[in-house]
């Protein structure tokens, strides 16, 4: 379990936006469908993690009716990105009060597919952790969402865990109640992941190897301290 609702088998993730998007007192300034887009990724993420794949999405728009198209169409980018089939698309707007800045949220349902969890795994991290002006300006560095489509189709990775606020060391101890160890060449531990852009990888010993060499870089090999 991570941040998801399951109910008969139905998944329900979400993640919201504040003052980031193209208003004048937004804290960072990016483009609707980017800022979107990232809203939506962790969402899809989430899904992924509980072993589901999204079957609708829901927006919810405090920014204005003006915003409303440019927000969709981020949302349809990620999926496109992404390879998977557009999802059904409803919510609402917020057009009776004027906000000062930018905020949305995005809801995403999915069935539950089945457990990627297995015993045994080993553990990459794919990704650089990032947040605010370093997401739009680093794109290199963020978790390919295409390629890690590619790699569960093909049963290369059993699990994924996305990286959030609190880092990646936080991250660990919740899934898997283990300490990571500091890594020399590696991302920052305690860094915030914003929008997930970094993500954590269970793979079978004999694939590990196989999934590095297909994500390449930024990739890195998890160790953990000693129990």
């Amino acid at each position: 379990m991570r941040h998801e609702i399951i109910l008969n088998g139905m998944v329900i993730t979400t993640d919201n936006s504040a003052a980031i998007g193209q208003k004048r007192l937004d804290a960072v300034k990016a483009p609707d469908p980017i800022t979107a887009k990232f809203a939506a990724r962790v969402a899809l993420l989430e899904q992924w993690a509980a072993g589901s794949e999204p079957q609708a999405v829901l927006l919810h728009n405090f920014s204005g009716a003006e915003h409303w198209e440019p927000y969709v169409a981020g949302i349809e980018e990620l999926f496109y990105e992404a390879g998977l089939p557009k999802p059904s698309i409803s919510g609402s707007s917020e057009t009776n009060m004027q906000t000062l800045q930018s905020a949305l949220a995005v809801t995403m349902i999915g069935r539950q597919e089945g457990e990627r969890e297995e015993s045994n795994l080993e553990w990459v991290v794919y990704g650089e952790p990032l947040t605010g002006k370093d997401v739009l300006e680093n794109p290199a560095k963020i978790a390919d969402l295409k390629k890690l489509n590619d790699l569960m189709k093909r049963k290369l990775i059993h699990r994924i865990w996305p990286v959030g606020s609190k880092g990646i060391a936080a991250e660990v101890d919740l899934m898997l109640n283990r300490t990571i160890k500091v890594l020399e060449k590696g991302p920052d531990l305690l860094a915030s992941g914003g929008p997930a852009t970094s993500v954590l990888l269970g793979t079978m010993p004999q694939n590990t190897k196989t999934v590095m060499d297909f994500l390449e870089s930024p990739v890195y090999p998890v160790y953990f301290d000693k129990i």
